[in-house]
């Protein structure tokens, strides 16, 4: 289902025919043609989550790059179950969240709107006003949405289903109250309010370091009267157990340096590396220790810009050199 972020990131301007989405299970099938006005959110969520994946790894030996040609948009990735598929199930989860919550309160479908179940009575000086996003009807699609294929009585699944609902319930642990003054010459006799979310990149930030902490797991099978089942314990005794706001995984992860089809991983050759950076995307490290090359770049840039009352700026164009560094 991650492929409908890619596949159809423009689902609202045009009509939807669920059937042609591909990789989708009969639950979200049904899903889809009974909740249609929303799958537009969905896919934004989707592709929101991919573009903020993205983004926290910019500079890692995985940069969660996608195939533009394959339904598995992520290549063979995923198909472990490691730190990597935590964190883009809890980013894409908590995506779908988002966008769903966010269009309820722009009024783009009939479906959904503002939250009306105000949290504590208002405080001095200020009244319940303006939209409360309601997140909780966020969840909800995500859930029922994202967790549909996530049904099998294994491993995956159950890591999955974890992971899919840290991501949503770090949306609702990061709502906050938005306040706007209203008074002569804003004085702010009186403050209306209302519950927003926070800003998407606050939401990947959190999740990132949710996967540099996230939590080894060991299978442990179990009889029941629907046959075996699979479930998660964390490794170490002697280490916290994991909490329902953290990422499991129970496979290790390649190391991504050198390309390898059967993983997914593209190596690092070519990757521009950070030359003062002793971190992971430093040329020592992205590079794996295979060195670096570097070569100078000319680029144009406006310098030199003046402000002319009023109101215009003007600049001149200069040309400046830069060292640009990659990975051998």
């Amino acid at each position: 289902s991650l492929a409908l972020g890619q596949q159809y990131s423009s689902l609202g301007s045009q009509p939807i025919l669920c059937g042609s989405i591909p990789g989708l299970v009969p639950k979200q099938l049904r899903f889809c043609r009974n909740y249609i006005e929303i799958m537009p959110s969905v896919a934004e969520g989707v592709k929101l989550g991919i573009q903020e994946c993205q983004h926290q790894f910019r500079g890692r030996r995985w940069n969660c790059t996608t195939i533009d040609d394959s339904l598995a948009i992520f290549g063979p990735v995923l198909d472990k179950a490691t730190r990597e598929s935590a964190f883009v199930h809890a980013i894409a989860s908590a995506g779908v969240a988002f966008a769903v919550t966010r269009s309820c309160a722009e009024g783009t479908s009939t479906i959904c709107g503002c939250d009306s179940h105000h949290k504590g009575p208002p405080g001095d000086g200020w009244k319940w006003g303006g939209c409360s996003e309601d997140a909780d009807f966020g969840v909800l699609v995500s859930r029922e949405f994202a967790d549909a294929r996530e049904n099998r009585p294994d491993a995956r699944s159950a890591m999955n289903r974890h992971n899919n609902e840290a991501g949503r319930t770090t949306i609702l642990d990061h709502m906050h109250l938005k306040c706007k003054c209203h008074g002569l010459s804003g004085s702010c006799e009186v403050k209306t309010c209302w519950w927003a979310q926070p800003d998407f990149r606050a939401i990947g930030d959190y999740l990132k370091d949710k996967y540099d902490s996230a939590s080894e797991m060991v299978v442990e099978k179990h009889r029941e009267s629907r046959g075996w089942v699979e479930t998660l314990r964390a490794k170490y005794a002697l280490f916290k157990p994991p909490t329902e706001r953290d990422l499991v995984y129970y496979e290790n992860s390649p190391n991504f340096c050198e390309p390898n089809p059967e993983t997914g991983s593209f190596g690092t050759r070519d990757r521009t590396c950070n030359v003062t950076s002793h971190g992971i995307d430093g040329c020592d490290l992205l590079c794996c220790g295979r060195g670096h090359n570097t070569r100078t770049e000319k680029r144009k840039e406006k310098c030199h810009c003046i402000f002319h009352w009023c109101c215009y700026v003007s600049c001149q164009e200069c040309v400046r050199v830069y060292d640009v560094h990659t990975c051998k």
